[in-house]
């Protein structure tokens, strides 16, 4: 198993090499799916680490301060992937917040640090996010807006689990005529 310093230290190249590819706007939704599991190098949703999510949870409110980020965590299929963020951004977007409150062993370790730590959680079923990091294969795709852009750093796993990064962009609508910048 990784050291929870390694797993930190992972994360932080990671983010290094994304704030370096990607320009981010302030206010963006940024969702964080995340199986702590599969980081400690178990199956996803078997043996979740609430001290792994602390250490990821530093790292990434860090780097959403530092680009002015609203960050999403999503949840297990045990609460259906709902998504955990701060009051401000759910009324900022017009989310419609629901009724749970994730637990480790329904919504899954990170997304309850999270609710535990924001200033005003609240969860929601759906967001439309710009971007976001997957970290265990938690499938965050449906979280995402419908244009996803996958990006490449050096970092390909942490700890024990495979990471995904996407971005977004507008779609690209017309035809052979159409113009774009």
């Amino acid at each position: 198993m990784h050291s929870l310093q390694q797993v930190q230290s992972q994360l932080s190249q990671l983010l290094n090499e994304l704030e370096q590819q990607v320009t981010f706007t302030p206010k963006q939704l940024f969702v964080i799916g995340c199986s702590t599991s599969e980081i400690a190098g178990s199956k996803i949703g078997t043996s979740g680490a609430i001290e792994i999510a602390e250490v990821l949870f530093e790292e990434l409110t860090t780097f959403a301060w530092k680009h002015h980020l609203y960050l999403v965590f999503q949840g297990c299929e045990h609460i259906n992937r709902a998504l955990t963020l701060e009051a401000e951004a759910a009324q900022y977007y017009s989310l419609e917040p629901v009724t749970v409150i994730p637990v480790k062993h329904a919504g899954g370790s990170m997304s309850a640090y999270a609710y535990t730590k924001l200033e005003n959680p609240v969860v929601v079923e759906h967001v439309r996010a710009h971007g976001g990091i997957d970290i265990g294969q938690t499938l965050i795709g449906m979280h995402l807006k419908e244009v996803a852009i996958p990006i490449r750093t050096g970092i390909r796993q942490i700890g024990e689990a495979v990471v995904t990064i996407a971005t977004t962009r507008p779609k690209l609508i017309g035809g052979p005529r159409a113009v774009y910048s």
